[in-house]
């Protein structure tokens, strides 16, 4: 039987289990062993991190082609126009490559835990949180494409992958998940 396995990946941990040079990484959280990442966070985004023991389940969960739909929670510099989130919705250019387009709408500062270290505040600098839904995962493409907006990322965490949910997990915590729907 697979595993299946819903971290909240906190802020400055690697999401990987092994690291030369000291820094925080996934077993510092899961004490899990054979479980892998079905993709991947930057050290510095956090949300839900997917784990599993299962190399077919680990692709279906991460791999473009099977089109499952990750959902970020984005605070962002300064409160984007309609063409900037018409952008966002109709595919930017990242490294010579059109991103697939992205549901994006702007929601209501939500409800998280306050994250360490905080985020920069600047008082002549007004920030906006957005809900981005994309299909893809290329290499800090959330980040990428608000940047390429006009509208650098101050804030990353991941919410859902496919059917999972993050749900009321705390940072550092996790729990098993239902295999079936993978």
């Amino acid at each position: 039987m697979s595993r299946l396995i819903a971290l909240n990946k906190p802020f400055d941990v690697l999401c990987q289990f092994t690291d030369g040079n000291g820094r925080r990484t996934l077993a510092d959280f899961v004490p899990v062993p054979r479980v892998y990442p079905a993709g991947r966070l930057d050290r510095d985004s956090e949300g839900l991190v997917l784990l599993t023991d299962d190399g077919k389940l680990q692709a279906r969960l991460s791999d473009p082609r099977f089109g499952k739909h990750k959902v970020y929670w984005v605070q962002v510099e300064r409160i984007p126009n309609e063409d900037a989130l018409n952008s966002l919705r109709n595919g930017v250019v990242i490294k010579g490559q059109r991103t697939r387009p992205a549901e994006v709408r702007p929601i209501d500062p939500p409800p998280l835990w306050p994250r360490d270290p905080p985020v920069r505040f600047r008082k002549s600098v007004p920030d906006c949180w957005l809900e981005l839904r994309i299909t893809e995962g290329m290499n800090r493409q959330v980040r990428r494409m608000t940047a390429a907006v006009g509208h650098p990322t101050l804030r990353l965490v991941r919410m859902q992958v496919g059917p999972h949910k993050l749900g009321e997990l705390a940072p550092g915590a996790w729990r098993d998940v239902d295999v079936s729907r993978g």
